[in-house]
This record gives structure tokens, C-alpha cells and sequence, in this order.
């Protein structure tokens, strides 16, 4: 995350918990006249129930649009409310130099990003798809179950392929109980969170 960023994200967060809401993440992308400040909000982690697709979008100040809210969760209100006093704080701070910049802020949608620990704490149990900067176990990309997360680790329990089930249930013929469980641990691999190139929940249906 840039020095902005985290400016950014600061001033976020305080708005943010004035209406019962936390910050996911904040991004600012592209250059120029081109460029935008992303903020992606959640509802506190005691309000479980999200809502994908609520945006709202400012560029000096007036609104270019969004997507209607559906019911509980984050609201359009919420995004507008947020990014009316996130927007004020900015310019008058005057955070993000060198011209104009479109602010989004929206919900994080069923594609949740995981970023910080807490974030893995509390969707434990969820599916989801993690990239690492170096390969654990010979690769990089992982999708499986978040068996938890603890020590600055993150356990994600993969799908055994069909290949590797044929072979347990052989083995588990040949040798007894034994080797389902050897095989059940070789199925969880544990990254470091410092490792964590980008990791995401994966939408289930």
C-alpha cells in the first residue's frame, strides 16, 4: 500500500465507523486524468449480512452514478454518506495531489477480499482463492476452504483431485483408516500471510 493509500485509508476508517462500517481496502489505480481512488467497505463484523453491488462514484464532487442497494447489509446510503465526508476530507487535506482522480466506493461484492488477519479470522470456514508471491509446495494459485488462520499463518484445506482420491481409497483398502488421515494433511497447505500476494472469498452457489 502507497503512503496515499494509507492516508487514505486512515481517514476511511473514521468515517467508515460512524456508520457501523469497516474498510476493506482502498486503491488508487491508473495516471493522469485517468486516475481512481477505490474504497471497498464492509459491515461490522458482528452484521454478518453483506450486500454485492452497492457503488457510488464522485468525481469533483458530483455524483456519475451507482448501483440500487438490495436490502441489509451495505447500503447505497451508506456508500454516498461515506464518500460525501471521505471526499470533503480529501480535498480540504488535500491528500491526493497532481489533479483529478474519480472516488468509488462501494461493497465488497461475493468476491470479499481477504487482506488483513482479522479478515481471515472471521471468514474461517469460507471458500476461497489465495495467489502467494513464492510458490508453496511447487505453486502459486490455491483455491480451497479457509481452515483457519493463527501464528500469522493461513491453513486452506484444496479439493483432492479425482487422482489423488482413487489413491486414498486404495491405500486406505491396502493399509487401513491410517492412510485417509495421511492423505487428509497432505490436502491442507499453510501459507505465511507475508506471502499473500492477493487472496479473495470464492462466491458459492
Amino acid at each position: 500500500m502507497t503512503p496515499a493509500e494509507e492516508l487514505v485509508r486512515g481517514i476511511a476508517e473514521r468515517v467508515a465507523a460512524t456508520y457501523g462500517l469497516e474498510v476493506v481496502s482502498v486503491e488508487l489505480r491508473g495516471g493522469g486524468k485517468a486516475r481512481t481512488l477505490r474504497i471497498t467497505l464492509d459491515r461490522d463484523p458482528q452484521n454478518q449480512h453483506r450486500v454485492p453491488g452497492s457503488e457510488y462514484r464522485e468525481q469533483g464532487g458530483s455524483a456519475q452514478g451507482g448501483a440500487a442497494a438490495s436490502q441489509g447489509g451495505v447500503t447505497l446510503d451508506d456508500c454516498q454518506n461515506v464518500s460525501r465526508e471521505v471526499s470533503t476530507i480529501l480535498d480540504v487535506e488535500d491528500v491526493i495531489p497532481g489533479g483529478a482522480y474519480t472516488l468509488e466506493v462501494s461493497s465488497p461484492g461475493l468476491d470479499r477480499k481477504l487482506v488483513r488477519p482479522r479478515d481471515y479470522e472471521r471468514f474461517t470456514g469460507s471458500k476461497v482463492r489465495v495467489v502467494t508471491r513464492e510458490p508453496v509446495n511447487g505453486q502459486k494459485h490455491f483455491e480451497g476452504r479457509l481452515a483457519g488462520f493463527a501464528d500469522g499463518r493461513l491453513r486452506v484445506e484444496l479439493p483432492a483431485s479425482k487422482k489423488k482420491a482413487k489413491k486414498s481409497k486404495d491405500k486406505a483398502a491396502d493399509e487401513g483408516l491410517g492412510a485417509r488421515q495421511d492423505e487428509a494433511a497432505a490436502a491442507t497447505v499453510e501459507i505465511e500471510l507475508s506471502n499473500v500476494e492477493r487472496a479473495n472469498l470464492a462466491p458459492e452457489f
